[in-house]
């Protein structure tokens, strides 16, 4: 029975070949970057040799048919990058005389753009969003994130060292996480994926990680692979990345917004470096807003003037160090004026009308923290922006009314018993009436607790009670406490001694805690 082989595009010179013969014309006759007319007909110059044939498997020659050959013929998904670093040739020499890699430098410009005219090529189209013909190539032009990529900066020197290692880029949206992936795109002498966990699955990581392993083999090139979102894999899905990290078949880049703690697993996180991105100043957000407006006045045909100080510093204020929010609103702003008319602080206000709030998983946790925080503090306006925060990003409203039945005990506890049957009313009303009318509730909830006067004495001891149970040995409860339900049990002494405190007018005189931690006091601090 005999098989046939798929044509696959030579890494070097982009001929194609059969997928068993690559090796074999890597090694005995790639003669560099081919001419178009071999590329158009595969055929029509000498063929390969016939592939090895065993007496139990014989294998026949391939042979390409107009369909395969044009399917083929398409550069791979995987290494866009692969013509970039091809190999320079000098035009006055043998076509076989391949020549040794060019420079970093080199191997880019023979992309056919250089790093600046593909920036200018892509900032004059029109068609892409605003926000992504902004987005900087080169380190030089990126704003923002100083201490890792400014002079001395730790990313830019393994950027520009191309010795980038597995790592993770943790921030908000519109810090520049992706930016930086594809500065490191251009930069690299690897071949370089780009990936999304939202569009794509573990199924799709194989297929790049092992076409990495092939050229890794081929050509000793290296691959890098980023992964943008890559928290919405969830713990199993990321073992994948595992065995490849160890022995170095790839280099991994991931972008999260979530806490890679919690949304990554150990074993990965054991594996990368964090490097955390933090929100952009309002200057360098007043900065890139003043490039948008520049870029936009261009496209309408405008006087290119930029933005008046007054309204750059508003933008920036309002945009919670996020690049992008920033320039979509200079986008729309533009984009809604009037023939003649100049851009002013009320067409931004309008542009800026929000239907929703920015709320991460990160930042759910952070508020609810910042609003017990300040109700424990006595803190009662402050308790109440954050209660609105909540709110407006959308937070459960029972969620929050069952934190404040928490902070009610927890918090207030024995200085005030009142406290806990209006959190538990709270939490009742919120979950008969919902959001947006529960909004009252909660404040006034979170008003009385904030000012109720504060006791964390039960809270303490019981804590100490926890921590001496965890440590010691679970002492038997004394005999004459026990319960004694039946005649073999009363036979034994369960319950002989016991004082009934109803019958006697005294104070009764008697041990509950067994003998050995008798003397021991939960209410006192720790020793």
């Amino acid at each position: 029975m005999s098989t046939t082989s798929s044509l696959v595009s030579c890494p070097i010179c982009d001929k194609l070949v059969p997928e068993w013969y690559v090796s074999d014309h890597m090694d005995r006759e790639c003669k560099g970057a081919s001419s178009s007319q071999d590329r158009a007909a595969p055929n029509a110059s000498k063929s390969p040799p016939p592939p090895p044939s065993s007496a139990g498997n014989k294998r026949t020659m391939f042979m390409a048919s107009p369909s395969s050959r044009q399917k083929s013929g398409t550069p791979s998904i995987m290494f866009p990058s692969i013509k970039k670093a091809r190999p320079s040739f000098d035009s006055n020499s043998e076509p076989s005389a391949v020549t040794s890699p060019a420079p970093l430098a080199q191997q880019r410009s023979h992309s056919g753009l250089s790093e600046t005219a593909d920036s200018v090529k892509r900032i004059q189209n029109t068609k892409l969003p605003l926000a992504e013909r902004l987005r900087p190539l080169t380190l030089d032009s990126f704003v923002g994130q100083s201490e890792l990529v400014g002079p001395g900066g730790i990313l830019r020197i393994l950027i520009e060292s191309d010795r980038m290692s597995s790592c993770i880029f943790w921030g908000g949206p519109g810090l520049g996480k992706t930016t930086l992936a594809r500065i490191i795109a251009h930069r690299t002498s690897a071949a370089f994926k780009e990936m999304s966990a939202v569009t794509q699955n573990t199924v799709d990581v194989k297929k790049a990680i092992e076409e990495a392993g092939n050229l890794n083999r081929l050509i000793n090139k290296r691959t890098i692979v980023f992964l943008d979102e890559i928290h919405r894999f969830n713990k199993a899905q990321q073992d994948i990345f595992l065995p490849y990290l160890e022995r170095g078949q790839i280099v991994l880049i991931g972008a999260t917004t979530e806490n890679p703690s919690f949304k990554l697993n150990s074993a990965l996180l054991s594996r990368c470096r964090v490097f955390r991105l933090e929100a952009l100043s309002e200057k360098d957000i007043a900065s890139i807003a003043v490039r948008a407006a520049q870029l936009k006045q261009q496209d309408l045909g405008l006087e290119v003037l930029g933005l008046d100080d007054t309204i750059a510093k508003y933008i920036s204020s309002i945009s919670n160090g996020d690049a992008r929010v920033a320039i979509n609103v200079v986008d729309l702003a533009m984009n809604s004026l009037q023939a003649g008319a100049n851009l002013d602080l009320d067409c931004v206000r309008r542009a800026l009308q929000r239907t929703h709030v920015t709320y991460g998983e990160d930042e759910h946790y952070d508020l609810i923290s910042a609003l017990h925080k300040s109700v424990r503090g006595s803190d009662d306006n402050a308790a109440l922006y954050w209660l609105g925060r909540m709110l407006q990003g959308g937070d459960d409203p029972m969620y929050v009314a069952r934190r404040l039945v928490r902070m009610a005990s927890e918090d207030i506890g024995l200085a005030d018993n009142s406290a806990l049957p209006l959190a538990m009313a709270t939490l009742q009303a919120c979950q008969a009436i919902g959001m947006p009318e529960c909004d009252t509730i909660l404040a006034h909830c979170v008003v009385y607790l904030a000012r109720a006067p504060k006791s964390v004495e039960s809270y303490k001891a019981f804590k100490n009670v926890k921590a001496f149970v965890a440590a010691e040995n679970p002492w038997p409860v004394p005999m004459h406490i026990r319960n004694a339900p039946t005649r073999m049990m009363q036979r034994m002494g369960y319950g002989d001694g016991y004082k009934y405190n109803p019958d006697y007018e005294e104070p009764v005189e008697q041990e509950y805690l067994p003998e050995a931690i008798r003397s021991h006091s939960f209410f006192d601090k720790p020793e």
